[in-house]
């Protein structure tokens, strides 16, 4: 039974399916023959994933930009704040997004790919069989819609009192897209749920480990000469 479930379809007959039908899929349908369909599917390529990525992130940043604006306008009206400050607040805040949404729209996709990269590189050292662009194919199915859900949900938190309720439901949601990511890698490559996540989750332990470090040699480097100076000082 699991064999016949991890293995590979060959593409579905007919035209392409649109976009939206494959996020819709890969949203509400959470099992692995959902992504191998879409992994062994013609439109499965690295470059409509990324155009994905792109898309999804532009607007996820503008809706938080009017979050931002949200908050100060609650924040000033509790002050006693003036609407004209606001309105210029605001307004400086959208011409930001319009000129540096794209740019972190492209550095939101350039670390989606890399991280792809080496999650697919980390599958083959766990013997998996799927390829890059079968899995950021895949991949994008999920972070793409969800960058877009995250940002409508982020915008109703601006909700006085309501927001406690749609952050708690943001939170839910990134536990399930987590899950079917995992069930992406898994699908993809073709092996048990052990190297799925361990494909998915070694790059993001071993980024965090080089942080910390980085983080504590700093303070390490940082706290004699503080105290020198301290002293120095009294």
């Amino acid at each position: 039974m699991n064999d016949q479930m991890n293995t590979p379809m060959s593409p579905m007959p007919g035209g392409p399916t649109p976009f939206y039908q494959v996020w819709l899929n890969a949203l509400t349908k959470p099992n692995e023959q959902t992504f191998i369909e879409i992994a062994n599917s013609a439109q499965a390529k690295a470059s409509t994933a990324y155009l994905w990525i792109f898309a999804s992130s532009l607007v996820q940043i503008f809706l938080t930009v009017l979050v931002q604006g949200a908050m100060m306008s609650s924040m000033m009206a509790q002050y006693g704040g003036g609407n004209t400050q606001l309105g210029g607040g605001m307004g400086a805040r959208l011409l930001g997004a319009v000129c540096g949404g794209p740019i972190g729209a492209a550095v939101a996709t350039l670390f989606f790919a890399i991280g792809m990269y080496i999650v697919q590189w980390i599958a083959k050292m766990f013997g998996g069989r799927g390829t890059t662009d079968q899995l950021t194919y895949a991949i994008a199915s999920i972070a793409a819609p969800y960058s877009i859900i995250a940002g409508v949900l982020t915008l109703l938190t601006a909700i006085p009192f309501a927001g406690y309720c749609f952050g708690a439901i943001l939170a839910i949601a990134g536990i399930y897209i987590l899950v079917l990511q995992v069930m992406a890698v898994k699908a993809v490559n073709q092996f048990g749920w052990g190297p799925a996540i361990g494909s998915l989750f070694i790059p993001g332990l071993v980024v965090g480990l080089i942080c910390a470090c980085l983080i504590g040699g700093t303070i390490l480097f940082f706290v004699p000469l503080i105290r020198d100076a301290s002293q120095s000082i009294n």
